[in-house]
């Protein structure tokens, strides 16, 4: 039996859009102000990312990070510190979906070329009807010492 491209291709698809929704949600970058000025490479800078829960419409969350300029933060070797800070929001309707895990990452992001990364989890706190997003900074090695919070209360929304 011989495959062709046109008989893999709804296959591959169907594999890559499974994979997907299985990842954290990427940002969209907001924008960005230098804090450093750098003679050689990119300047160091403070970025905003907003990011929409894959899971949640109705649920965006901010994130400023910290972003290492120069040499090696141009190469993408540098290491980006533990500094940031989130704020979500409900921006629509919130419908929760049947089955919430109790603790989910919805969105990561590395931080550094291997051991490092920034994830956020998401929680729900039933009895006060509250979505709780908890920013980490991880290390592979030396554990989540950074961390930031912020809470979304479900609300009706108008109209809806």
């Amino acid at each position: 039996m011989s495959l062709s491209f046109s008989t893999l291709r709804p296959a591959c698809l169907a594999a890559a859009l499974t994979l997907a929704a299985a990842l954290p949600a990427q940002g969209e970058e907001i924008d960005c102000v230098t804090t450093t000025w750098k003679l050689i490479g990119a300047n160091h800078r403070i970025c905003v990312n907003a990011y929409d829960d894959p899971k949640i419409p109705g649920v965006t969350c901010h994130v400023s990070q910290a972003r290492t300029g120069g040499v090696k933060g141009s190469l993408g070797l540098a290491e980006d510190p533990s500094q940031f800070s989130i704020a979500c929001r409900q921006v629509g309707p919130i419908v929760l979906p049947a089955k919430l895990p109790a603790d989910e990452v919805v969105f990561s992001e590395d931080t550094s070329l291997l051991f490092k990364e920034t994830k956020i989890h998401r929680f729900l706190d039933q009895k006060r009807n509250v979505l709780i997003y908890l920013a980490i900074s991880r290390r592979v090695i030396e554990g989540a010492p950074a961390n930031a919070i912020s809470t979304v209360p479900i609300q009706p929304w108008p109209g809806k």
